[in-house]
């Protein structure tokens, strides 16, 4: 070997070694092209992946982005038109459409924005309050809907993986995972009652998922997206959904006849907080409808010019009703068309009534 080519060796070796010791810095300035780096195959997903991104593909041109217009007034009298928004998501070909009853209550105008972009007017076509439920018609006929697959929820397990899609602050389409962290609570609505068999998940549900789906891993609907337990109002780990075995039987009622039964004896009934405070355990009748069941089995409801109060309903059918949700539920299971028997105190003295459930809806 000439000593010209020891010599480069040599230096060689020692620029080699000067880079080395110069640490990290001096490497990445010695050794950064100018030019983007070749790119890596990044090779299959993974199969949790495909399932998830196939979900999303397959179900997300169902979602609904829903817009809602209100008009409210102020304390001075004036009133302003006040906007809203949720989810929802193609419940057939026939352009209905389902969310839940609190995005559309009070709405003026509704539209929905589906897989096209387009902002398409709706019709409120039916509502269910006690299961905050609503069913929408799209005021024009549509050849592109592609509803979701219906699951059901009487034989889901907690653990079980779970998707929700939706409109979270107004972002469109949003996906978020988790898992059934519990199944069976009661979930309170607006109208006082409870949604029974209510589905917990921690998967992300801020305001704006409300009426959107919850999915299992097939991709079937299990549920829809309806509230949140949080201090902050945004997501805390604790969501529920309304059961698809409910939403199935309520929603084809909704489009049918535009309401769903609702059991009743046909009287109103203080509410609970003032009942608390008098000190009266039980359902505190405040008025009994003329016609009704109640009426026809001698319920009498509070005196308001005086004050006085008439009955109040302590059990049906032998047991204990402490609030109007409990009230609801009894009645319910004992159906439309059937007696129940009525605990009734007035005047400090107990007797039993019976009456007969009826469709007050």
């Amino acid at each position: 070997m000439s000593n010209r080519v020891k010599g480069l060796l040599i230096i060689w070796a020692l620029l080699i070694a000067t880079i080395w010791a110069g640490g990290p810095y001096v490497r990445e300035i010695l050794l950064t092209a100018d030019e983007p780096r070749t790119v890596t195959p990044r090779g299959d997903l993974a199969n949790f992946e495909r399932v998830t991104t196939e979900l999303f593909d397959a179900a997300a041109p169902a979602v609904a982005y829903i817009f809602t217009q209100t008009i409210a007034e102020n304390p001075f009298g004036a009133t302003a038109q006040r906007s809203g928004a949720g989810s929802g998501f193609v419940w057939d070909s026939a352009g209905h459409i389902v969310t839940n009853f609190h995005v559309v209550q009070g709405a003026e105008r509704i539209a929905v924005r589906l897989n096209s972009g387009e902002a398409i007017p709706a019709t409120l076509l039916g509502a269910a309050p006690d299961y905050d439920l609503a069913v929408l018609k799209l005021s024009t006929a549509r050849m592109d809907l592609s509803p979701i697959p219906v699951g059901n929820s009487a034989d889901l397990k907690i653990g079980q993986a779970v998707f929700a899609i939706g409109n979270p602050f107004g972002l469109s389409r949003s996906l978020s995972t988790g898992v059934i962290s519990a199944l069976d609570r009661h979930l309170p609505t607006a109208s006082g009652r409870e949604i029974h068999g209510a589905i917990q998940t921690d998967a992300a549900i801020n305001p704006g998922n409300s009426g959107g789906p919850l999915l299992d891993s097939a991709g079937r609907l299990i549920g829809v997206n309806t509230a949140i337990v949080s201090g902050s109002g945004n997501s805390a780990g604790v969501g529920f959904a309304v059961p698809v075995d409910v939403v199935n039987r309520v929603v084809p009622r909704l489009i049918k006849d535009g309401k769903f039964p609702r059991p009743g004896i046909g009287i109103a009934i203080v509410d609970e907080e003032t009942s608390a405070r008098l000190g009266l355990p039980g359902i505190v009748i405040a008025e009994v409808f003329p016609g009704s069941a109640a009426s026809g089995a001698g319920l009498v409801g509070l005196d308001r010019q005086s004050g006085r109060l008439g009955d109040v309903i302590t059990e049906v059918n032998g047991r204990g009703v402490p609030s109007i949700a409990k009230f609801a539920a009894t009645l319910e299971e004992a159906g439309i068309g059937n007696e129940v028997e009525l605990t009734v105190v007035r005047n400090g003295r107990a007797r039993s009534v019976r009456v007969k459930v009826t469709d007050i809806s």
